[in-house]
Order: structure tokens, then C-alpha cells, then sequence
């Protein structure tokens, strides 16, 4: 039997997981089959079998690819912001992006991954935490140097900007209504910083402090 080079064993597994992709976000997870994803990238239902242990393990791989490259993008982009205001206003941008970018995947996370029995302590819950860490760690970060309020909840401020931009954008990812990303950051960014913000006597102290 000839050996498989790594390069080639690794372009096929990347193939599998472009089909899945594929096959998950047009039929959904529930929709879909090894045979569907097989047929989809040109390779028989055994060789899916031999790179991924079953249709759970594709779907988390394919979210596992997804969001370490939405997470690289978000810090980069948010961490190169120097104001709260502005990595706040990035942050939100950049989620209403994906939301644009990865419509269908986005349906499918949220119509069908996270309402599993399953989800709750997995490995996909895990990545979403990774992502919106982010927000956390920014807004620790002002409330260090005095920025926003120290009564702020992070956990709570973060449930409430993914729970509003969730559904600011549900309409757009069933195809009911357009999504205008700038428009809607704008609208949501001046609405939090409004209470978020502490009073300037204290953020000139925190500057100092710093």
C-alpha cells in the first residue's frame, strides 16, 4: 500500500471540513449526512470515517476553524484600538461582520449547536467563551485604568451586547431584513458607552494612576 505524505493526508482532511461546511450550513446539522459531506467533497463515506470519528466530530472541527480565525481577527483588530470607546465600537463591528460574512454558519450555531442537549460544558462552549472573553478582558483592562464604571458587571455587559447584537441580526441571517453593520455600531456604541463611561474627575485620576 503506498504511503500517504502528510501534506496530502492534511489536504484531505481540510477538503472533508470545506464540504461539511458546506453541507452543515446549507442543510443543517440535523439535515445532513457522512453520505452528503462524502458526495460533497469527492471522496467515499469510508475515507470520511478514516479523518473525523463521526458527524459531532466534523461539526466541531468545522466550529473548532471557525472561530479560531474570527478570535485572531477580533483581538487583532479590537487589541490595536488605543481608546475603550474605540475597541468597544471595533469589537461590536467586527461580530456584526461575521454575522454578514458567515451567515449560514451563524444560523446553524444558533438555531441548532447551542440548543443541543449537549452543548452545555463542551468543547464548542469553550470556543464561544474564548471569543467573547474578549469583551471581558477590555473592559477589566478600563476598569483598571479608570476608564468605565468599577460597578460594571462584565459578564453581564457581555450577555447584554452578544444578546442585543444576536438579535439585531436574526432577522438578516433568516433572510428577513438587511443588516447595516455601520449603522447598527454606531447606534449600539454611543447607547453603552453612555452608561459605561465613568465620570471624567475619575477618569483623569485613573490616567494618573496609571
Amino acid at each position: 500500500m503506498p504511503v500517504i505524505s502528510a501534506k496530502r493526508m492534511q489536504d484531505r482532511a481540510d477538503s472533508i471540513l470545506r464540504a461539511a461546511k458546506t453541507v452543515f450550513s446549507e442543510k443543517g446539522y440535523e439535515g445532513s449526512s457522512i453520505a452528503d459531506i462524502a458526495r460533497a467533497a469527492d471522496v467515499s463515506d469510508g475515507l470520511v470515517y478514516r479523518y473525523f470519528r463521526n458527524k459531532r466530530d466534523l461539526l466541531y472541527h468545522v466550529l473548532r476553524v471557525f472561530y479560531e480565525r474570527i478570535l485572531v481577527d477580533l483581538e487583532r483588530s479590537v487589541m490595536a484600538e488605543t481608546t475603550f470607546e474605540a475597541q468597544l465600537r471595533e469589537l461590536i463591528r467586527r461580530h456584526l461582520s461575521v454575522f454578514v460574512a458567515d451567515t449560514d454558519l451563524c444560523r446553524l450555531f444558533i438555531s441548532e449547536v447551542r440548543v443541543a442537549s449537549d452543548y452545555h460544558g463542551s468543547a464548542i462552549q469553550e470556543l464561544n467563551r474564548a471569543y467573547t472573553s474578549v469583551l471581558i478582558k477590555i473592559v477589566d483592562q478600563a476598569v483598571a485604568a479608570g476608564t468605565v464604571r468599577g460597578d460594571i458587571n462584565p459578564r453581564l455587559l457581555r450577555d447584554i451586547i452578544f444578546g442585543a447584537i444576536e438579535h439585531r441580526a436574526w432577522r438578516f441571517v433568516n433572510s428577513r431584513g438587511a443588516l447595516d453593520v455601520e449603522e447598527t455600531t454606531d447606534e449600539l456604541t454611543a447607547l453603552l458607552t453612555r452608561g459605561l463611561l465613568a465620570p471624567p474627575a475619575r477618569r483623569r485620576a485613573g490616567a494618573r494612576a496609571g
